[in-house]
């Protein structure tokens, strides 16, 4: 069934009386290591604040206690760590056994670069029959596999690359540096032949699902700053654990983070704006478009 955007907001936005957490999905987080153990917790902080009804963060043990600590919210599990303080190929049983009973599973928010960490997400990709959203570090660790490799895997999956690494997935030298248009036909083709959902992300950025290309005019130069990736992701995750199709839950997860880095800007300026002022304004967001989306409602 093939609904407008309106309709999908209209869903989200409008919950029954008798809801339960439950009914608005278990998000997963696979992420942090040791420089890094903040980026998870963005991710996770961003599905919360929109509509995730439980968000848990899986990262390793040498930074749980950190991760833990940025909010109560938040459910905590560590797997053993290796020592470069990403992920041990030692903790797959266990992490499989999260991803299962997760609606949804967000890999790759300070991740890190461990050669042990390849194996773990090719695996996770492949085999998860749940709906994956990969970003960052999770991305450079697919990006060994061709498109007729990643072609392989059993649920819908959703790539959310900046052009660096989108080239580095399409197997370009580093530093290569096709014109955007070039790029955005790339990011065509090969959502296409990957059967996936790719988010590329920059100034207006292009959500391409393999039958459909949108580009987003919510944002700002503000944005370019650590962390808002991680809370695309969160937000993305949480529309899709709320039943919304990867795409549209792209496409309005982009929409509506840009929206809410339109307003931080506007309330902090441009300079002074992180990924913390992006999830602090999402409320805002959501209650803005819930308004509009009310019966009788004029501009």
């Amino acid at each position: 069934m093939n609904l407008p955007e309106s309709a999908f907001l209209h869903r989200l936005l409008n919950r029954p009386r008798d809801s339960h957490k439950y009914d608005f999905g278990r998000v997963l987080v696979i992420g942090g290591s040791l420089p890094m153990a903040g980026a998870p917790v963005l991710a996770g902080r961003a599905a919360l604040r929109s509509g995730a009804g439980v968000v848990e963060l899986c990262v390793p043990d040498c930074v749980v206690s950190v991760a833990a600590g940025f909010d109560a919210c938040l459910i905590s599990h560590g797997l053993p760590s290796d020592g470069s303080g990403c992920f041990s190929p030692d903790g797959m049983q266990a992490l499989r056994a999260l991803a299962a009973r997760a609606d949804v599973v967000v890999c790759g928010p300070g991740l890190g670069r461990s050669p042990g960490l390849v194996p773990i997400v090719e695996a996770l990709w492949r085999e998860l029959p749940q709906s994956m959203l990969v970003d960052a570090d999770a991305l450079y660790a697919l990006s060994g596999l061709d498109a007729g490799s990643l072609a392989e895997h059993d649920g819908p999956r959703i790539l959310t690359p900046h052009a660096g690494e989108f080239n580095r997935l399409l197997g370009r030298q580093a530093g290569s540096k096709p014109d955007r248009a070039a790029l955005e036909c790339s990011a065509a083709d090969f959502a296409h032949r990957v059967g996936a959902v790719v988010v590329l992300k920059g100034q207006h950025s292009l959500v391409a699902d393999g039958a459909r290309l949108t580009h987003n005019a919510s944002g700002n130069p503000g944005m370019a700053t650590a962390g808002t990736g991680d809370v695309l992701s969160g937000i993305i995750a949480a529309l899709l654990a709320q039943h919304l199709p990867p795409g549209e839950a792209a496409r309005i997860a982009v929409r509506v983070h840009g929206l809410a880095g339109d307003a931080a800007a506007e309330a902090l300026g441009e300079l002074a704006l992180t990924a913390n002022d992006v999830i602090d304004f999402l409320p805002d967001v959501w209650r803005r478009l819930q308004q509009e989306s009310a019966p009788g409602f004029t501009a």
